[in-house]
């Protein structure tokens, strides 16, 4: 039993330095990315394209199920955004809640002609279409359930524009968010296929006619947290992946297409549990496939708020689907592994989010217990075991202050000390209980995998009202104003990866 644990604990340590040094690796990458990019936009100008005859138009998806507390807002924040040409169709999944009713009354909506009989992609048949001529934007079509991907699947086949993005139904984007992400695709139209948006966590934040007036740290422990978590992920992890065109996952709460690739790929598959990495990874394959020069790219000043779930039980729900997702797409696409004409995807990016991702839970909990057992049978002594906790704290912190430093050149958010030290207080909370926590909801997603369990799950959505603080209150940070881009320049822009895998 001792030699057993002695090479197991060497096993685990190893593969925990490993993945630890990847991403450091990918930290300085997005730092350096980070630079270079704010450079670039001292050259570049978006607002001009706000009104150009020459930009793309785009339709927007907001794939919809029980959202009755948030759809107005979000649609809200869609229709006043600063872009010349574009289009908002909301695809009602069958919701049995009153999603589709508080969009009739709100924006007044009346039955119209059959959606074009257009079957681009797979999906189920649309039943109703709604429009108003007072909102030549908006079209609303009505659903039987199939799920979100099957939803995306309708709307791009309702959809009239080249471009598709896609947001989710409790999300909102910044006014100036969509004209950054089609300046990325424009930068090169015929290379750049896909582009990934900045989510951020709203709890806690001001909301205002459907817009972040301010953004705050939450209040609650559990939203704050996952702030720390989502800066890390998408500002310490997904620019560097970017610059290595090694993305797997294009956010499904905010992401731009090239319609036609999807469609080229069959669009998104309706029995997969985590679409957003579904139609990334198939965009990867047929692009390397075909030998088609190609970038899929992370946007990091084009800003999407999202609510983060702010109790254990839903956020395990959403972390057990995560997680199904995550293992359904490593064992779809385990074929590119290792293969030279899959290049990064298959010998860094893909093997990666295994090691990291799919197995991490077996690792860190096993791990864990391995070194309690160590103790237990003086095989070392407890102050070791704190040591290598304490380690593993240290090595989270320095991720943090990384996401905050790069938070900082690229939105010139001067944080509070208090914000700071809360934020130092949860990163520190993460290495002693949530991330042993996520692990145990990894663990039963992949038994939820194995049993054939692949609902949705139980998500509750809570109104903006409700989480948005009263007037007066201090902000987490300096916010960006209208027009500011990422190197803080009016009338500028960058160039510019839930977390990888």
């Amino acid at each position: 039993m001792r030699e057993f644990l002695l090479n197991y604990g060497l096993i685990a340590s190893c593969l925990i330095v490993g993945s630890s040094l990847v991403y450091f690796m990918i930290l300085a990458i997005s730092s350096q990315s980070m630079l270079s990019q704010i450079k670039s936009t001292m050259y570049s100008r978006f607002r001009g394209l706000s009104g150009s005859e020459f930009v793309p138009p785009v339709s927007i998806l907001v794939p919809s199920y029980n959202e009755e507390l948030t759809i107005i807002e979000s649609v809200r924040s869609l229709m006043a955004l600063e872009f010349p040409v574009y289009e908002v169709i909301v695809v009602n999944d069958g919701s049995n809640d009153g999603t589709l009713q508080a969009l009739i009354d709100e924006f007044a909506l009346q039955r119209g002609p059959a959606a074009p009989s257009r079957h681009l992609v797979p999906s189920q048949p649309v039943k109703d279409v709604y429009y108003n001529p007072q909102y030549p934007k908006l079209i609303v079509i009505d659903k039987e359930n199939g799920g979100k991907a099957d939803a995306l699947n309708a709307g791009i086949n309702v959809s009239r524009y080249p471009l598709v993005a896609t947001i989710d139904a409790d999300s909102m984007l910044e006014k100036d968010a969509l004209i950054r992400m089609v300046q990325v695709y424009m930068e090169n139209p015929e290379e750049h296929i896909a582009i990934g948006g900045n989510v951020r966590i709203a709890n806690g934040s001001r909301i205002r006619d459907g817009r972040v007036t301010s953004a705050r740290l939450s209040s609650k422990w559990l939203p704050a947290i996952q702030y720390v978590e989502y800066m890390r992920a998408f500002l310490g992890g997904r620019i560097g992946w970017s610059a290595m065109n090694g993305l797997l996952i294009v956010s499904g709460a905010f992401g731009l297409f090239r319609k036609e690739d999807l469609i080229r790929v069959g669009g998104y598959e309706a029995d997969c549990p985590g679409e957003d990495m579904n139609i990334v990874m198939k965009l990867h394959r047929y692009m390397l496939q075909s030998g088609q020069p190609y970038r899929i790219l992370f946007c990091p000043d084009a800003v999407c708020w999202t609510q983060a779930p702010d109790t254990l039980g839903v956020l395990a729900s959403q972390r057990r689907r995560w997680i199904r997702g995550n293992l359904w797409n490593v064992i779809r696409f385990r074929s590119m592994l290792f293969i030279p004409k899959y290049k990064i995807i298959g010998w860094l990016a893909l093997p990666y989010t295994i090691i990291y991702e799919t197995l991490s839970p077996y690792v860190k909990l096993s791990g864990f217990a391995a070194l309690v057992a160590y103790v237990l049978m003086d095989m070392t002594q407890l102050p070791i075991l704190l040591a290598f906790l304490l380690l593993n704290a240290l090595i989270g912190l320095v991720f943090t202050a990384g996401s905050l430093l790069i938070e900082e050149l690229a939105f010139q958010r001067s944080f509070q000390t208090r914000d700071i030290i809360k934020m130092i207080g949860y990163s520190i909370l993460m290495a002693f209980g949530y991330d042993q926590l996520n692990a145990l909801w990894k663990l039963q997603g992949h038994a939820d995998y194995l049993r054939g369990k692949h609902s949705w799950g139980h998500m509750v959505r809570r109104s903006w009202k409700e989480d948005s603080p009263p007037d007066g209150e201090e902000e987490l940070g300096r916010s960006r104003e209208p027009g500011q881009t990422a190197s803080g320049k009016a009338g500028q822009s960058s160039k510019a990866q839930a977390i990888q895998g």
